[in-house]
């Protein structure tokens, strides 16, 4: 049997959700698992064979507030990579001004029970009032069966807002349930995405095309196309086996079937939201 055809991604293509773990950065106390070994040429080889050319680092929860691993693999990657970070709340202007330099967009904020996360609910107006000056932007990761009690919260917070793994629905709902709802009118709103990612964290339906959530995916592309983002989450810690990476990227064929779809949530998206191509 000749092995499947594989569409090759777009020039300047984004995978906007990527770990890096590196030899020698110690794990935070919070740390809730010892993540497999995932160095930045690790990545660049994984980037080289699906065709990646851009990358959005984002802070492992095991490093807590330690940004070096993350600030060492953006100087390493250069102008094609960005950075999400944990920081206290109470930063300073000075360190934001640092870390913009070095290629930061974004805070992670994530709220799932058990996960490690230090940063809470109360933190998140302050903060994002905080980087909404600079451009910058929330990465939540909650529960999105959550979505309807927090939605308030959500639409009035400035500056941008982005909602990791297809919402992240621990378990997956159907797509006229009203948390998959709320999270289609929270993206009504400017300023507001979705990354298209991880599947099979939260599919009970498994592989190789995670059904149950990929129809979530299809209904947000159908839906809200410019506003929908493409992660690998390499190297898939704490996941075992370890998906394969060229599949994870050859279902977006699957949920975004019009080439047109395609180069927006690998190429134009992400160039807007982290500022591909622009020097702020």
């Amino acid at each position: 049997m000749n092995p499947p055809e594989h569409r090759a991604p777009p020039q300047g293509a984004c995978d906007c959700h990527v770990h890096i773990y590196g030899a020698g950065y110690p794990l935070a106390a919070s740390a809730t698992f010892v993540p497999p070994p995932a160095p930045v040429e690790g990545y660049r080889a994984m980037q080289r064979a699906l065709g990646l050319e851009r990358a959005v680092l984002v802070q492992p929860t095991g490093y807590g507030l330690d940004n070096g691993c993350l600030l060492d693999a953006l100087a390493a990657l250069g102008p094609a990579a960005r950075g999400v970070v944990v920081l206290p709340a109470d930063v300073d202007d000075a360190t934001l001004q640092r870390l913009h330099a070095a290629g930061v967009r974004g805070v992670r904020f994530m709220m799932l029970p058990g996960s490690g996360g230090l940063l809470g609910w109360d933190d998140l107006p302050t903060m994002a009032a905080r980087i909404a000056p600079l451009g910058w932007h929330i990465d939540l990761q909650l529960d999105g069966r959550d979505l309807p009690g927090r939605r308030a919260t959500l639409d009035a917070l400035p500056g941008k807002l982005v909602i990791d793994h297809i919402g992240k629905f621990l378990e997956p709902v159907a797509p006229d349930d009203i948390a998959f709802l709320t999270l289609q009118r929270v993206l009504d709103r400017p300023g507001r995405w979705v990354k298209l990612a991880a599947p099979y964290e939260t599919s009970k339906l498994g592989p190789p095309h995670y059904d149950d959530v990929s129809v979530l995916a299809r209904a947000l592309v159908a839906s809200h196309a410019e506003r929908c983002l493409w992660a690998s989450n390499w190297p898939h810690p704490n996941r075992v086996p370890r998906p394969d990476d060229r599949a994870l990227l050859d279902l977006l064929d699957r949920w975004a079937p019009a080439a047109q779809e395609r180069e927006a949530i690998l190429v134009h998206n992400p160039a807007a939201l982290y500022g591909f191509g622009a020097s702020a």
